[in-house]
């Protein structure tokens, strides 16, 4: 079976190569499209990464199976306009996936479509190499040869929320390694001390070898809706490479640190430097990390008990 994705936005899903790699392991495939024009005709399903779907366009496949995932509620602004536009004015599919109960509240019209929860996994490269042989080439250096205090992932433009943590880890001498993007209007602001370095766009392939080059990961989430409700994807991979984690401390992240038996420290969303300064300084090395064991997240482990396989004809379990 051939399976076209649909993703026209501009958010990085690493949901959908972690699809492709699925479902050609069990001997089918997954196609992704940016633009509709590309789906043949005759597709048997089309998996659309909502967004927001066009009624027209959807009768265009009448003999698909359509299926409606939402990786994330809306963001701001007016996300609970969009929202309700979303549960109201969606073309009815056959089946939805929604990443947790919370985003399933904001958009399930309650209609009688059959439904269910898919989280966010880990891709099975980035987990710290397992060896006995600490000098092993590619094994990790230990936290005090690493060149980065701390390291943060992911979408640059919410550190705009967190500049005077910036300020406070530059008054305590840390340094602070960025992995991805940076945009223009934060990046003379945020390398000015020095202390900062960014890398750019890097291929996904490599952030684990840049992870591994810090002691600890930074979750630094907003605290608003919907991003203090949904699943960290960069505190997982943290987790993954093995990185103790400091966090903003928020529904979400509470949760999961006491599903998995984790210990992380925490930092408040908003504080003046003096005040980041001391909890991130030499009082930080005080505390006692627990690195949860995340494996059981990784992508093949997250697909394989999905029932949206039964529901499209596939072997069960596979």
């Amino acid at each position: 079976m051939l399976i076209h994705f649909i993703h026209r936005g501009d958010a990085y899903l690493p949901e959908l190569a972690a699809y492709a790699a699925f479902l050609e392991s069990r001997g089918h495939a997954g196609q992704v499209h940016r633009h509709l024009d590309s789906v043949p005709r005759d597709a048997q399903v089309l998996w659309w990464m909502c967004g927001r779907v066009a009624p027209a366009e959807a009768q265009r496949f009448p003999s698909a199976m359509q299926v409606h995932e939402y990786a994330s509620a809306s963001v701001p602004p007016l996300a609970w306009i969009k929202d309700c536009a979303k549960r109201w004015r969606q073309p009815r599919p056959h089946y939805r996936i929604f990443q947790n109960d919370w985003v399933r509240a904001r958009l399930d019209p309650g209609d009688g479509v059959p439904w269910e929860l898919r989280d966010m996994g880990i891709d099975p490269a980035g987990f710290a190499p397992m060896r006995q042989d600490a000098a092993a080439p590619t094994a990790p250096a230990p936290p005090s040869l690493r060149p980065h205090d701390f390291v943060y992932l992911g979408e640059m433009g919410r550190l705009r929320h967190f500049l005077p943590l910036f300020d406070g880890l530059a008054r305590a001498g840390r340094s602070v390694l960025l992995v991805g993007d940076l945009p223009a209007g934060l990046r003379e602001r945020l390398l000015r001390t020095g202390q900062v370095t960014a890398t750019g766009r890097v291929a996904h392939a490599e952030v684990p070898a840049w992870l591994r080059q810090a002691r600890w990961g930074l979750n630094l989430v907003p605290a608003r809706a919907p991003y203090d409700r949904q699943t960290s994807t960069k505190l997982l991979e943290y987790c993954a490479a093995g990185l103790p984690v400091v966090s903003t401390d928020y529904a979400w992240v509470r949760g999961f640190e006491r599903r998995q038996g984790a210990r992380f420290a925490y930092v408040p969303g908003r504080a003046d430097a003096g005040r980041y300064a001391a909890l991130l300084g030499p009082a930080l090395e005080t505390c006692a990390p627990v690195v949860p064991d995340v494996h059981a997240l990784a992508w093949p482990h997250i697909l394989a008990s999905l029932g949206i396989w039964r529901q499209l004809g596939l072997e069960p379990g596979a």
